[in-house]
């Protein structure tokens, strides 16, 4: 059973909740072709290992999701919850997630995070006008056809 702490963190006792606790988790659609490619990309340039993933469709999706609905509802295609369940917790959407998850990578792809300079306002509707159109440009998969990570790196992904 999930519910929403003081700070509006997630706390349950659920065993996916607990391996969570504190990693920077990726959530995403997954079904959605072009977002389950993109965080293929995101795994390969991970190389820190700083990025955890989850399928908003997943157990733990669904609890952050329905934690968060008054800020989450609308939101289907990407969040970046960074300490997750953590009292540092931190929520980034849309732009503002891709953002932050371009510079937890480090690297070239630090370069991009004065982009967040620009308020969200000014951002989102190019990330939203995306979102809105990445079925009809890009498809969309079935849930069963995933990829497995091998032993050493099933801790960073949740189902």
């Amino acid at each position: 059973m999930s519910k929403k702490s003081a700070n509006g963190s997630l706390r349950s006792s659920g065993d996916q909740v607990a391996r969570a606790k504190g990693k920077n988790v990726v959530f995403y659609d997954g079904i959605c072709t072009f977002c389950d490619g993109s965080v293929q990309v995101l795994y390969d340039l991970d190389q820190e290992r700083h990025l955890s993933f989850a399928t908003l469709q997943s157990p733990l999706g669904i609890s952050l999701v329905n934690a968060q609905s008054d800020r989450l509802a609308r939101v289907d295609s990407i969040i970046l919850v960074t300490a997750f369940g953590t009292d540092d917790e931190r929520i980034d959407v849309k732009s503002t997630a891709i953002l932050r998850i371009m510079e937890t990578l480090g690297g070239p792809w630090k370069l991009l995070a004065p982009l967040r300079l620009l308020p969200a306002f000014l951002r989102d509707p190019f990330y939203d006008a995306f979102a809105k159109n990445r079925y009809r440009l890009f498809g969309k998969k079935r849930l069963d056809h995933c990829m497995v990570p091998g032993p050493q790196d099933a801790d960073r992904f949740f189902d």
